[in-house]
């Protein structure tokens, strides 16, 4: 029988595979195609999945996308877990059972890690101050030189007003760890995607801090969704949670 992996959770927050090596139907959560979910135990962990076919194969879209991640939103509610990739699936229980073995202590440690944690998303639309002229004058000689100059410069002010942004968020927010990415917009606006570690009691003052910040930053269009599993910090390490 061939599983679709959804993520790994701590099997202590399942009672009922406290004397069970088998697999156990989780009651309250559906799969992909409506399939039932099974807690698979693996020594401390349970690795939450349902039953897969070659047919399901060919019907992984962009609904069994959001499925996929509703899943596994439903587990966080119950236990830490650590997300599997969308489309994940192992071949049967031996193939699973090696995979989690193989890769326990690294899991055991992202569990402690990431225990009580969760993710905050905020987007943050802002005006390019230096947005220039996207098509470069391609004569040759000095004017082409002087395009490219203007252009580096460009990027580099870009960049240090991306910094210096993202910095504000930090230290507004006092994230635990974060993820930022920055990208020009087809609009010509900047795009901050920035994801925050914080830890689960936390939540209501982030989100307090979230209402702050939308009055202060007049020049900002912000968006905050969460919490939600710590799908960016998953595969990070602590010495890198750290320097971040």
């Amino acid at each position: 029988m061939a599983w679709y992996a959804y993520c790994i959770a701590e099997r202590q927050s399942f009672p009922e595979l406290a004397r069970h090596r088998r697999p156990m139907p989780l009651t309250g959560i559906s799969g992909l195609f409506s399939n039932q979910i099974f807690l698979f135990p693996a020594g401390d962990l349970a690795v939450i999945v349902s039953e897969h076919s070659a047919t399901d194969q060919e019907r992984l879209d962009q609904q069994a996308a959001r499925d996929h991640a509703r899943v596994i939103a439903d587990c966080f509610k119950l236990s830490t877990v650590l997300p599997f990739r969308f489309g994940t699936t192992f071949q049967d229980d031996d193939s699973l059972r090696r995979s989690v073995r193989s890769n326990q202590r690294h899991f055991l440690a992202n569990v402690e890690r990431l225990r009580g944690k969760a993710e905050m998303h905020l987007k943050v639309l802002v005006d390019d101050t230096c947005p220039g002229n996207s098509a470069r004058d391609m004569t040759v000689g000095q004017q082409y030189l002087t395009s490219l100059r203007e252009s580096a410069t460009r990027q580099r002010e870009r960049q240090s007003k991306a910094r210096a942004l993202s910095l504000q968020m930090h230290r507004m927010f006092l994230p635990i760890a974060e993820e930022i990415t920055c990208k020009r917009t087809d609009s010509g606006k900047m795009l901050l995607d920035i994801a925050h570690l914080i830890d689960n009691k936390t939540i209501e003052r982030y989100q307090n801090k979230y209402s702050s910040a939308t009055a202060e930053l007049k020049d900002c269009r912000m968006q905050l969704s969460g919490p939600w599993p710590p799908y960016h910090f998953v595969h990070r390490s602590a010495a890198q949670q750290s320097h971040a």
